[in-house]
């Protein structure tokens, strides 16, 4: 049986390196046009060149997107564009529009391609045309459950990929589809400029008493009508395998390095559990857990097993338990101390996790700290700046330090 693909987003480089060493077998990212992620940091065709060197250097994968819908002026560039990609050696494209797929074919036939959610795949017949047109994956809608995507793999040729969300935000429209942004803000969605309505707070308005305001429901924050709960599906590893999905897919471009680390290290292992340990496989509360410390919203099984209960989440607010202080940059195993790059304030006595790509996380206080000078610091305050600390155990480069808040 072939093992079942870890697949993460990385919205830049640091990102993309950081899913690799926490354990995905693949990334998807963004170039710095086409891509439904615009606000993302993306790629420029350099940063991407030495991201998939990086990635084929390990024996993995990097998707690129091209996943808007494109207008008549957002063509321009496009064959060039795939052409580079090609020369660069991306694995694969993932694409939505009939008319990108059809450049695709006739600039880099040889180019693997993947049919993006926004395609709006939600039938066994429709994933069998695309391939019949030459797609090699097809990535499922959110609205799918478990059941229909069993019958999917079933009427599929087999060596047609299925490809399924399993983490992340949900957009409340529908695959992701929304003419909300282009309304109410002038940013369209469906070409990269999502300005995320559906996190909006809303009020009822009667057209004959404008200036009053009701919730829809009582509630003294208001509503929020179209704001979903984050999936989260760690707790269903062999149900998702035994459906015949190929590739596990983690939302996220615009999420932080620590969500990625975080989450690609608790779905790598729960995977690796799976196939390790068979029949005896039982699931570990601490990936859940771990999970969870990076910022989200509730978590929900979505749509898997069946209309969901839970979808609509009654604020707009993140649920925020840890933030990374620090980043690993070196190690210097004679001396003991490391060299760190700060994210967020710390100070010297604090106690943080040590988030390590591979083996249990472990507790560190931070008893001295240096500044690059070699004096000693009580805080390091200032975003990116480069500190030092002595650890007994070995850190080596991408481990984080993340500090509880509050602590």
């Amino acid at each position: 049986m072939k093992k079942v693909e870890l697949l993460a987003p990385a919205g830049n480089l640091e990102k993309l390196k950081t899913a690799f060493i926490y354990g995905a077998d693949a990334v998807y990212v963004g170039g710095e046009n086409f891509s439904l992620r615009a606000l993302a940091d993306n790629f420029s065709i350099d940063e991407m060149r030495e991201g998939i060197e990086f990635a084929h250097k390990l024996g993995k994968k990097v998707y690129v997107t091209i996943n808007i819908f494109p207008h008549n002026n957002d063509l321009k560039g496009l064959p060039e564009y795939i052409k580079s990609l090609k020369e660069i050696n991306a694995d694969a494209v993932i694409v939505s529009d009939l008319g990108i797929f059809s450049i695709v074919k006739e600039v880099a036939p040889d180019m693997e391609i993947h049919i993006s959610t926004q395609a709006n795949n939600t039938n066994y017949k429709s994933a069998e045309t695309w391939y019949k047109l030459g797609a090699k994956r097809v990535v499922l809608a959110r609205e799918l459950t478990l059941k229909e995507i069993k019958e999917i793999r079933s009427k599929v040729p087999e060596d047609l990929e299925l490809e399924a969300f399993v983490h992340g935000a949900m957009c409340i429209s529908y695959s992701g589809r929304c003419l909300l942004s282009n309304y109410m803000t002038n940013r369209d969605s469906n070409r990269g400029m999502c300005a995320h309505p559906c996190r909006y707070k809303y009020y009822l308005v009667e057209e004959k008493r404008p200036g009053q305001y009701f919730p829809v429901f009582e509630d003294e924050r208001g509503t929020y009508i179209m704001n979903s709960h984050d999936l989260c599906m760690i707790e269903y590893i062999p149900e998702l395998i035994d459906a015949g999905i190929s590739s596990f897919k983690i939302e996220g471009r615009m999420k932080s390095s620590y969500y990625v680390a975080s989450v690609v290290k608790a779905y790598r292992e729960a995977i690796d559990s799976y196939y390790e340990l068979g029949e005896n496989y039982k699931f570990n509360p601490k990936w859940l857990e771990d999970v969870s410390k990076s910022s989200h919203r509730e978590f929900s099984t979505g749509f898997y097993f069946g209309r969901p209960e839970k979808q609509i989440y009654n604020n707009s607010s993140y649920i925020r338990t840890h933030d990374v202080v620090g980043l690993v940059l070196d190690y210097d195993k004679e001396s003991k101390i490391a060299t760190i790059e700060q994210r967020n304030r710390v100070f010297k006595g604090d106690k943080v996790e040590v988030l390590t790509s591979k083996g249990p996380n472990f507790d560190l206080i931070l008893d001295k700290m240096w500044n690059e000078e070699g004096q000693e610091i009580d805080v390091a305050p200032h975003p990116q700046m480069i500190y030092k600390i002595k650890s007994d155990k070995e850190l080596k480069p991408y481990d984080m330090l993340v500090k509880e808040k509050g602590d």
